[in-house]
């Protein structure tokens, strides 16, 4: 009598050197999928290929990374049945401070990398006719700070850019959903603020940005004023394993008050809530 081994599940997750891209690694291998994990510092995921991943060197700005990557987990399982989409980073200053050039690296890194990843790994969900993509976010893609504008543009991008992908992948029973972190103590803070400093402080804008130095300094490294990554991966697994999971899921420190008073108490309050929490 023949039996049939179940099919194990491949997961590519992106931006796993640390923080919450790490964490889901570790998640979705303890739940025995077949992960993979990319990122451009291969040396800090040697440990999760310790416990079973399979390592990908990809920069998500870099077209011949990504399609190098798609390849290599098409021609040894056929294609990937999860993608994480969690490359990304932060970048504050004054608009007016900013380059475009680096506002397009800004745009290229948290969505369009993540869009091309997308578009290349479709085609092996459509013909099997199932696939979890899950895009991440932020409490950023629901309300905004300033000095902020091309992360939090980025962000409410990708907000809107995969409500519509849930709705024409779901012909096909492929399911989208966001994800909408608050306050996490990963490599954010650190990562954005001397490059805001830089820009925004000693010009015109040199109060407002000492003043959000200084809370996002209390946000990062204040005890229990930020909320751990496993508590955002374990959202992740959850909604991965779901049947029909929510087409968002918020989290994390300040995540759902500060998104509950934007929506329901309008612009204004709102601007009155951020200028307050600056001085």
């Amino acid at each position: 009598m023949l039996t049939t081994v179940p099919h194990r599940k491949v997961a590519l997750v992106t931006g796993a050197s640390s923080g919450i891209g790490k964490e889901t690694a570790r998640r979705l291998l303890s739940a025995d999928y077949v992960v993979y994990v990319a990122a451009r510092r291969t040396e800090q995921m040697l440990d999760l290929q310790a416990l079973g991943a399979h390592l990908v060197q990809m920069d998500i700005t870099v077209d011949a990374d990504i399609v190098a990557a798609v390849a290599q987990i098409g021609a040894a399982h056929g294609g990937v049945d999860v993608l994480i989409n969690n490359a990304g980073f932060g970048m504050y200053g004054a608009m007016e401070d900013t380059t475009l050039a680096d506002a397009r690296y800004q745009f290229e890194v948290n969505l369009f990398g993540m869009a091309r990843l997308t578009q290349l790994v479709l085609p092996y969900m459509r013909a099997q006719r199932s696939g979890t993509i899950v895009n991440l976010s932020s409490m950023g893609g629901k309300i905004y700070f300033p000095l902020g504008a091309w992360y939090h543009a980025t962000k409410h991008a990708i907000e809107g850019w995969s409500d519509c992908l849930r709705i024409e992948l779901a012909p096909f029973d492929i399911k989208v959903v966001i994800i909408e972190p608050g306050v996490i103590a990963t490599e954010f803070g650190e990562v954005l603020l001397d490059p805001m400093l830089k820009r925004s402080g000693k010009g015109p804008y040199r109060q407002m940005t000492e003043r959000m130095a200084k809370a996002m300094r209390e946000s990062y490294a204040k005890k229990g004023a930020s909320s751990p990554p496993a508590l955002v991966a374990d959202a992740i697994l959850g909604a991965v394993r779901a049947a029909r999971p929510n087409t968002r899921y918020a989290m994390g420190k300040l995540a759902k008050p500060l998104m509950f008073v934007r929506k329901y108490f309008g612009d204004r309050c709102f601007d009155k809530a951020v200028t307050g929490m600056l001085k």
